[in-house]
């Protein structure tokens, strides 16, 4: 019955998710080089002109889904560390305009848009370190995508709109 729901290839990346060593050429091809990766950029990165698992084509999908790895190789530590202060600061801020709405309605949109933000980055930084399976699911602002890229742009759109709403309401 588990089988008949999960299909092979969904299976293959929980198994290589648990296990990388299960299939590394196969399935945990992917999860290898990008703890490689990662792990290459140390402290200060390779330079955004070194050479980059990514650039030669280790890292499948560098732009998109691994685009963390990238900045993580090129960037090293501090640059990915500056990356998740920054992601962590547009969460603060969407939380303290989501705290001081008047109208419930907004406060609700504005939770529901920092919810969809957290999910995506730990999911999508998460899986680039082994914390959890690989998804499709991009990094908010950076992985290559029109309609990534559209929905993040409108999120925030709606979120400015319920914050100069707020504002209107305070002033009148």
């Amino acid at each position: 019955m588990f089988f008949k729901i999960i299909k092979p290839y969904q299976w293959a990346r929980i198994l290589a998710w648990l296990n990388p060593d299960y299939d590394p050429l196969g399935s945990s091809f992917q999860l290898k080089q990008s703890l490689i990766a990662i792990g290459s950029g140390q402290l200060f990165g390779r330079g955004l002109n070194g050479p980059t698992q990514a650039r030669y084509g280790w890292v499948p999908e560098g732009q998109t889904d691994f685009v963390f790895t990238v900045i993580a190789e090129r960037l090293g530590f501090l640059g990915a560390s500056l990356l998740i202060l920054l992601l962590f600061l547009l969460i603060y801020r969407l939380v303290r305009i989501g705290m001081t709405c008047k109208d419930p309605f907004g406060a609700y949109i504005v939770a529901g848009i920092v919810g969809m933000y957290v999910f995506q980055i730990f999911q999508n930084i998460g899986m680039t370190i082994q914390l959890m399976p690989i998804t499709g699911i991009p990094l908010p602002f950076l992985s290559y995508g029109g309609s990534s890229l559209l929905t993040n742009l409108v999120t925030i759109g709606l979120v400015l709109n319920i914050h100069m709403r707020r504002r209107e309401l305070i002033f009148d």
